[in-house]
C-alpha cells in the first residue's frame, strides 16, 4: 500500500520517510519502505526496526532507536505462557 502522505521514521541507518507498507498477512511482520534522507537510498525495515520521528504537536517528543522493541522486554516469570 503507497503511504500518503509518506510517513517520518527513524531506522538504523538514519532518518527517512516511509513510502510503502507491505501486509503479508497475521503471520508475518509489517515491511516499510523507507527513503533515507542523507543518502536517498531506498530500505525495508519491519515494525521492530523503525519508530516514528519525533512529533512535539502530537506529543511524541524523544525517540530513541536504543531502547528495546516491546517483544524483548522480559515479562515475569509468572505471565509467561505455554504455546502446544
Amino acid at each position: 500500500m503507497q503511504l500518503n502522505p509518506a510517513i517520518p521514521v527513524v531506522t538504523p541507518k538514519g532518518d527517512g520517510y516511509a513510502h510503502i507498507l507491505i501486509d503479508y498477512g497475521a503471520e508475518f511482520n509489517l515491511l516499510w519502505v523507507v527513503f533515507l534522507d542523507d543518502s536517498g537510498e531506498c530500505w525495508t525495515y519491519d515494525n521492530s526496526q523503525i519508530r516514528a520521528q519525533k512529533n512535539v504537536t502530537m506529543g511524541r517528543t524523544f525517540v530513541s532507536m536504543h531502547k528495546a522493541p516491546l517483544a524483548q522486554i522480559d515479562e515475569p516469570a509468572g505471565d509467561k505462557k505455554t504455546i502446544r
